[in-house]
């Protein structure tokens, strides 16, 4: 064991270097780390798009709306981030000034797949450049095109998919146990909000509180970016609490 322990890891001093029996190891680290970043989850609901993100505020001195999690890449779409969030910013701000030079050169919005190929295609070309290391980061993008809600997820390799509800970061297994028994395409953005809530709080348990989470929503009726109030979501949140206590 020890032998094959020491042969594999001269395959991970280099991103392009295969090992053996195909891998790229440096890009396995890297979602690893995503793994250690705190959740987000995405979600297609019957009147928009909804993102939800624990921004893992650990320091009272901290102020927590310093902290972001959930960015606007443009008036119809927003994104969220697990991993490394410096890494995050970076493809952040690409994504950005890609929607506004889109509105100066054409005078619309642009749409979410074209945002999201762009991030990715940056990413892959860090999976085969010597010197260089992956994004350690998974973004979700979410937005609105032509009326229809989107929803992608990014991965550190490059690769993305579509979903109608997703989570990424170190409770993305949990949090899909339960999208997979309670999400339904015709929830709406506050059902949706509502169940998020109480997969983060099944995930943090007593670490739980209203002040690390950050949501965005954008409307299909109106195409906005807006946040959710945290009076909203302290609201809904003891609203999960009653539902707990046992009826008389």
């Amino acid at each position: 064991m020890q032998p094959m322990q020491h042969q594999m890891m001269g395959y991970d001093r280099a991103i392009t270097m295969f090992s053996p029996d195909g891998r790229l190891l440096q890009v396995e680290y890297a979602k690893k780390t995503v793994r250690q970043g705190s959740t987000a989850i995405g979600m297609v609901c019957s009147d928009g798009v909804l993102l939800v993100a624990d921004k893992r505020v650990v320091d009272s001195l901290i102020v927590p709306e310093s902290v972001e999690k959930i960015w606007q890449i443009d008036d119809n779409i927003g994104a969220a981030a697990s991993g490394i969030l410096s890494d995050a910013r970076v493809l952040i701000d690409r994504a950005q000034l890609k929607a506004q030079q889109h509105k100066v050169t054409y005078d619309s919005e642009i749409d979410t797949l074209t945002i999201v190929k762009d991030i990715c295609d940056l990413k892959q070309i860090c999976t085969q450049s010597g010197g260089l290391r992956p994004f350690g980061v998974s973004i979700l993008v979410a937005g609105i095109d032509d009326h229809s809600p989107k929803l992608f997820e990014t991965d550190p390799i490059g690769i993305y998919f579509q979903y109608k509800a997703t989570a990424i970061g170190e409770g993305e297994v949990e949090v899909e146990e339960i999208l997979h028994s309670e999400y339904k395409q015709d929830m709406s953005i506050e059902e949706g909000l509502k169940l998020s809530l109480k997969a983060l709080k099944k995930v943090l348990g007593e670490n739980f509180n209203v002040e690390r989470i950050d949501a965005a929503h954008i409307t299909t009726a109106e195409k906005k970016f807006r946040r959710v109030a945290k009076s909203k979501m302290e609201k809904m949140s003891s609203e999960l609490k009653d539902d707990k206590k046992p009826k008389k």
